[in-house]
């Protein structure tokens, strides 16, 4: 049986997250709201609200117990920061950055800035999404099959 990595999502609410699981696992695109956290096959999703709120970061931190990577997501089609500096310090594992809708950016400046936020952040790898236009998935895909 093939091993595969296990990466929790954590963004605010919008910025993308079940889509992008929806688009990686080929599952039909619904404009779905995460409610609780959901259990897929390669991801954890979270509730938007987990981050926007700090009272429930603890359940970001057990959450994230049975992910072998943090996905830390910004959505580059707004300049909302709510990812704090270094927020990756709290996870004792490897955190990622996903830039999501690519596919919305009005300019490069837009992406930029959403990578920079996922680095001070303490992302350690970007990779750039359009869930809807599937650009860049599969760079994910590849990733959660490297052991």
């Amino acid at each position: 049986m093939e091993k595969s990595k296990k990466i929790i999502l954590i963004g605010k609410t919008g910025s993308g997250k079940t889509t992008l699981i929806q688009s990686i696992e080929e599952q039909n695109i619904t404009d779905l709201k995460t409610q609780t956290v959901q259990n897929y096959m390669h991801f954890i999703d979270t509730p938007g609200e987990y981050l926007e709120n700090r009272g429930y970061y603890k359940a970001l931190i057990v959450s994230s117990y049975d992910a072998d990577v943090i996905g830390l997501v910004q959505d580059c089609s707004t300049d909302d920061a709510w990812l704090p500096p270094m927020f990756a310090s709290v996870f004792i594992k490897e955190t990622i950055g996903i830039v999501t809708k690519i596919d919305l950016a009005e300019n490069a400046k837009q992406i930029q800035l959403a990578k920079e936020l996922l680095l001070r952040a303490g992302a350690t790898k970007i990779f750039y999404v359009s869930a809807i236009n599937n650009c860049g998935t599969e760079d994910i895909a590849k990733y959660i099959s490297e052991v």
